[in-house]
């Protein structure tokens, strides 16, 4: 082999060594995705019932334990979940919550109402008013129900509001309903939150 032909040879081998060198300390950066994440304040969160009857309507409130969402608007992920307090469940009438706790909702037995998210449609507005559906799994007296939830959204910054109505078919999901032989309650509960608290942008990797 002649001089020149040697000395390119050569170069080919070694330009092959340093780039397999190379190669093999470089780990390559992962993709990063950008999420959203919601962290409610349970001392600005307020959670009303209402179910009608025959006689009257009974109105009633629990108490959020924590609350934590985060999700991704360009695939519409979803993860984290909303905890209620089930033994909190207050109507202002001690026989009448005496009964709901230890027959309808068994608080002592299940005494958390969660509820699990997995996916988000919509995005919140960096200002002013938006409409998300949360769709996840209703964890209720140790079973799990499909749901969506539709929150109305102001946000204001790094800051958030939210109103939610939805109705729980309560019977329908296995519950005892309270009815009498003087008092025929609803099948059907109504659930109203208001709730606020801090949004956040958090880079996640794919």
């Amino acid at each position: 082999m002649t001089e020149p032909r040697l000395r390119a040879s050569r170069f080919r081998r070694l330009a092959i060594f340093l780039a397999t060198f190379y190669a093999s300390f470089v780990v390559p950066t992962p993709a990063r995705a950008q999420e959203t994440a919601a962290d409610f304040d349970p001392a600005r969160t307020q959670i009303h019932f209402t179910l009608g009857s025959t006689l009257h309507t009974v109105h009633g409130t629990f108490k959020l334990k924590s609350g934590h969402i985060h999700f991704d608007p360009s695939t519409g992920k979803a993860g984290g979940s909303l905890v209620v307090d089930a033994t909190s469940g207050d109507t202002d009438n001690s026989g009448r919550d005496k009964k709901m706790h230890q027959e309808i909702i068994q608080s002592p037995k299940f005494n958390e109402i969660v509820f699990v998210a997995s996916g988000v449609k919509g995005s919140p507005a960096p200002q002013g008013a938006s409409r998300l559906e949360i769709s996840g799994v209703l964890q209720l007296c140790g079973k799990d129900h499909d749901m969506t939830l539709v929150a109305d959204v102001i946000s204001t910054g790094d800051h958030f509001q939210a109103k939610v109505h939805f109705s729980v078919p309560y019977v329908k999901w296995g519950l005892k309903n309270p009815s009498t032989f003087f008092l025929r309650a609803e099948d059907t509960v109504d659930i109203d939150v208001e709730t606020s608290g801090a949004l956040a942008s958090v880079s996640t990797s794919k």
